[in-house]
């Protein structure tokens, strides 16, 4: 803070960019060791609180919908503070369009409400804005949507803001898992589960997932692969790739690491029976191609 300076009246509050929970790096730069959520949650806390202390004002919490539910534990202590959501390649400007969204449902975090609405109070919508075009150097710029009056704006470069009355999620809410069908058959074949997941009042379940766990006594020795489609809110397909011939018992089990919905289960028994051994074929060699420059603002907007 010393070393930043003091704030002009024309200065926002200073704001906390969290977006990475890396707490050791290897010579490579790849990631040796992760925080875990509660420790990232109580870091946000406590950096946020002495920054509002030190300074008097209110600051923000920069980050995107898929680390805070991911990466962090809902906080009523977070939720206190305006949240900076960075979200791109959707249009701020029509009505119908919102951060925070996923096909069938919603991103569950602090400043998530019940209707799945997030309490953003900035939404970053782009990284290539036209930075020309606002005078300001260079070629591109972040640009973004303040959501409120501009009696609100002007309040938050005071360090005052006060949230807003939102009902926010659960806490682990109890859930009913469902087998709605099924398929097995044979080894040349996916194994597949259609499965929904529902809250009490009979609503389907925000966020969350599903995965196929193997009683011990059949656990396979090579590990299948396993992939989850969300049909819709609180509908799953699941499909298992790569079973041996052979009878499995086991459990689907629904999960939601942001602990809105509670886990819940089924048991399921299913038989594969050897299907035709396909005959190798040789692969083909492949041939080095160089690969195509990566354009950063390709689904972006550009204004």
């Amino acid at each position: 803070l010393a070393s930043i300076g003091g704030y002009t009246e024309r200065d926002l509050p200073y704001a906390l960019d969290l977006e990475n929970k890396c707490v050791r790096l290897a010579s490579s730069g790849a990631c040796l060791q992760y925080a875990t959520r509660s420790a990232v949650t109580l870091w946000a806390e406590t950096f946020l609180a002495f920054l509002k202390d030190k300074t008097g004002r209110t600051p923000f919490l920069y980050s995107y919908s898929s680390f805070l539910e991911g990466s962090m534990n809902k906080s009523k202590e977070l939720a206190q503070y305006p949240l900076w959501l960075a979200q791109y390649a959707i249009d701020p400007f029509n009505p119908i369009n919102a951060p925070g969204l996923k096909v069938g449902g919603c991103y569950v975090h602090s400043w998530t409400g019940t209707n799945c609405d997030s309490q953003w109070t900035i939404w970053q919508y782009t990284s290539c804005g036209i930075a020309p075009k606002y005078g300001v150097p260079g070629t591109r710029l972040d640009l973004n949507i303040f959501r409120g009056t501009a009696a609100d704006f002007l309040n938050l470069a005071k360090g005052s803001w006060t949230p807003q009355l939102t009902d926010l999620m659960p806490i682990n809410e109890p859930t009913q898992l469902t087998i709605n069908e099924f398929s097995a058959t044979t080894t040349n074949k996916l194994v597949t589960f259609n499965v929904s997941v529902i809250r009490p009042d009979s609503t389907p379940v925000v966020t969350g997932a599903v995965k196929l766990v193997f009683d011990p006594l059949t656990t396979p020795a090579i590990r299948p692969t396993q992939t989850v489609l969300r049909a819709t809110s609180g509908e799953w397909t699941l499909a298992i790739k790569g079973l041996a011939a052979g009878d499995y018992l086991g459990k689907i089990v629904y999960t939601d690491v942001s602990k809105t919905h509670a886990q819940s289960t089924q048991p399921v028994a299913f038989t594969v029976t050897q299907g035709v051994i396909p005959t190798p074929t040789p692969s083909p060699t492949k041939t080095a191609t160089p690969k195509p420059a990566v354009d950063g603002c390709a689904k972006q907007i550009k204004n």
